[in-house]
């Protein structure tokens, strides 16, 4: 496991630059972007360091390097161009500005880009030689998951980008279906590496990706702080969507008439 301290290292250098960054423009949405970031560099290093076969590794830099890279540059756009988002806006209240709290926050984030790696481990230790069936259905996961990730986000950044929606929420497109459907493929993406770990013995440790993510957006840094911040908001229209609309996995909507504003 020697690669996770590289990866570790690598995550704790990004993240004091980005509190670095954070104090003079007032952003701590920039922790998103190099937890990206870095878990984008940790799939490129272990798939680097690790010691299995060549097509497993190669699919992980491919794909785990890909899929991170474009997750950070389409939050760099958004950190860039916006406000702090008003999850971070609680947070930096709720610790008065406390500069120690907020770098012990971007190195939490450090921690979780080891966490995030470990199925990038057990890819990177697969001796299984050649582009084998399960590489083909990574592959065909990776593309639904990512593909119905970027679909998401640009529904919701043109509904954003029409000032006429300013104070409403976003029903187009995949958004009729889950409240978060970016979440949902997020987590979808990380039964890319289970599926290349078979045959890994360490495939075990892939699970690790799918489960931990779920609990995190389910329950600890997704769903819950975004559903908040869109009651003090967006309020009762935010309130009508909850009601209508499932809230992770897509489905058609409760009521047909409760899904207008």
């Amino acid at each position: 496991m020697k690669p996770l301290w590289w990866v570790l290292i690598y995550a704790v250098i990004i993240m004091s630059w980005g509190w670095a960054w954070q104090r003079r423009h007032q952003n701590i949405g920039v922790v998103d972007v190099l937890w990206a970031k870095g878990v984008a560099a940790g799939a490129l290093l272990l798939a680097w360091l690790g010691d299995g076969a060549h097509a497993p590794r190669i699919a992980l830099a491919v794909l785990g390097g890909l899929w991170g890279s474009r997750l950070a540059l389409h939050l760099w756009q958004r950190v860039r161009h916006e406000s702090e988002d008003g999850r971070y806006q609680y947070l930096r209240a709720h610790w008065g500005g406390h500069q120690g709290k907020i770098y012990g926050f971007f190195l939490a984030q450090a921690l979780l880009v080891v966490l995030f790696a470990l199925p990038f481990a057990a890819v990177a230790a697969n001796p299984r030689e050649g582009f084998t069936g399960w590489v083909a259905a990574a592959v065909l996961v990776w593309l639904l998951s990512v593909g119905g990730e970027v679909l998401a986000d640009r529904q919701l950044a043109r509904f954003r980008a029409d000032p006429a929606n300013k104070g409403r929420t976003c029903r187009d497109g995949l958004w009729r279906y889950s409240r978060h459907p970016n979440y949902f493929f997020e987590w979808l993406h990380w039964f890319t590496y289970v599926l290349l770990a078979v045959g890994s013995p360490l495939w075990w440790l892939a699970w690790s990706g799918p489960v931990v993510m779920y609990v995190f957006l389910r329950y600890l840094s997704g769903v819950p702080f975004t559903e908040k911040q869109a009651l003090r908001s967006r309020g009762d229209d935010y309130r009508r969507y909850q009601r209508s609309t499932p809230m992770f996995f897509p489905w058609f909507p409760h009521d047909a008439h409760e899904d207008t504003p």
